[in-house]
């Protein structure tokens, strides 16, 4: 497998480099988990806020309905679709964590 010291030692400098990028994308990628959660929560509380708001100056029961109705369709879709966005930063972050490991992993083998 190693043919020297030299070889051994080369190989753990170039797998503690690789896991230092793989730990800097990770933390990058999870800035941009927690930026898209923060939007998402200040989005849903300013869309609640504005719900209640119109669902309070409502002039009948039946119009306060229709307003909270159009709410939670919206706001399922709205849950949805940052649903899906997070697993999608999710998988990247799996896949830009493992990129630096796949040529060191390969030359081990």
């Amino acid at each position: 497998m190693f043919q020297s010291f030299e070889d051994t030692t080369k190989f753990s400098k170039e797998f503690m480099d690789t896991g230092l990028k793989s730990f800097a994308s990770l933390s990058k990628n999870l800035q941009t988990i927690a930026s898209e959660a923060g939007e998402y929560s200040k989005k849903s509380w300013e869309d609640g806020s504005s719900t209640l708001e119109k669902m309070f100056s409502a002039k009948s029961l039946d119009k306060a309905v229709e307003i909270q109705t159009d709410y939670a369709k919206k706001a399922y879709e709205g849950f949805v679709a940052q649903a899906t966005k997070m697993g999608d930063l999710y998988a990247e972050i799996a896949k830009d964590a493992y990129k630096p490991f796949e040529s060191a992993v390969a030359k081990a083998k």
